[in-house]
This record gives structure tokens, C-alpha cells and sequence, in this order.
């Protein structure tokens, strides 16, 4: 992926409020509606490679999910940002905790 998209990324990560999320795809959205290109998978690789110097645990998947990887130490992030989980506590809830720029 190339530089300008890595930054478009990251951006929009580090732009998400504590106790919000967003989704690989809605970020995916944000950066391709400016550069017209990439998608959820990009995110995630950009996410894997370079997503540390911004909080990544506030990036999940479509039904919430945090990195499979670091999920328990995500949760505890999220949870310590007052984001709302589900009530089994191994998700967040999209429906209260979604965040997009603008919003």
C-alpha cells in the first residue's frame, strides 16, 4: 500500500475519541471516498504493520470484534475508555459505540 493511504489510515485512527470505534470498513470508506481507493483487508495489513503509535484497539470488525491476537488487551483498553461492551464483554457494541469523522 502505498504512503498516502498508510497515512490516510492512520489518521483516521488516530482521530477516533476514547470510548468509540470504528470498523476496517468504515475507515476503509473514509480514506477511499479521498483517494479513491482500497478497502477493509488494507486497512487491517496497515493496522498489522503500523498501527502501533495510534489506538488500534479502537479499530474492529464488522460485528465488533477487536484483533483476534490482542483481543483481551483491547477489551481492557476499551473497557478503561468507557466504551460499551456487549454483555458478555467480548465485543463492543456498534450500535452505541460507533464514530465517524463528522460525527
Amino acid at each position: 500500500m502505498d504512503d498516502d493511504y498508510l497515512d490516510g489510515v492512520l489518521e483516521v485512527v488516530a482521530a477516533i475519541p476514547p470510548g468509540r470505534v470504528m470498523t476496517y470498513g468504515g475507515i476503509a470508506d473514509v480514506v477511499g471516498a479521498e483517494l479513491g481507493r482500497g478497502g477493509p483487508r488494507q486497512v487491517g495489513l496497515i493496522m498489522a504493520r503500523a498501527g502501533g503509535g495510534v489506538p488500534w484497539w479502537r479499530v474492529v470488525n464488522a460485528v465488533g470484534s477487536p484483533p483476534q491476537r490482542h483481543s483481551s488487551e483491547a477489551l481492557r483498553s476499551l473497557a478503561a475508555e468507557g466504551c460499551p461492551l456487549t454483555a458478555d464483554g467480548t465485543r463492543v457494541s456498534l450500535v452505541r459505540a460507533a464514530w465517524s469523522p463528522g460525527t
